[in-house]
């Protein structure tokens, strides 16, 4: 199997962040749970790359050049060689950085980076391992309990972080 590379995961990243929820802070409680994370994700991440000195991308959005989209995408995502890296059982290898204005989003609304990307990559393919494995869902879901259950308490720490953000910017 072929690993993520590190420019494919940052395509599928700037995709949910370009493609995320904005919203009022006064319309936060009537969003999804998901919606609110991806709300506050963007908030913070257009924060830090404004902090940067550098325009968050928009759909419709003026096109900067080649250049001016690499230091967004390097800003965003981070730069240079990935810190974080997991082999799935599929044999994909999942890679991120620890730098950028994501992973301190992240760092910010979960609490802790390493743990959700670690716990996030596990969960988000649980299906892809099953097949892989020629295992059951519920048993692939049994085999990573532990992972689960870590997973359901940092979104639920970034949902909490992520209301009090959008609360805030009232």
């Amino acid at each position: 199997m072929r690993p993520l590379t590190t420019a494919g995961a940052a395509l599928l990243l700037l995709g949910l962040a370009l493609t995320a929820c904005t919203a009022r802070a006064d319309t936060a409680h009537r969003l999804s749970p998901d919606d609110v994370v991806k709300a506050a994700t963007r908030q913070l991440t257009d924060d830090c790359l404004m902090h940067r000195g550098l325009t968050p991308p928009r759909p419709g959005g003026p096109t900067p050049s080649i250049a001016g989209q690499q230091r967004v995408a390097a800003a965003l995502f981070g730069a240079g060689r990935p810190q974080l890296s997991l082999r799935l059982p599929t044999g994909y290898v999942v890679r991120a950085h620890t730098d950028g204005c994501l992973a301190a989003a992240q760092r910010r609304l979960y609490g802790d980076q390493v743990r959700w990307f670690r716990t996030s990559v596990v969960v988000d393919n649980l299906g892809p391992e099953a097949t892989a494995t020629h295992r059951s869902l519920a048993e692939v879901r049994a085999r990573h309990h532990a992972e689960i259950t870590e997973w359901q308490r940092l979104r639920t720490h970034a949902v909490g972080q992520a209301t009090l953000l959008l609360t805030r910017h009232r």
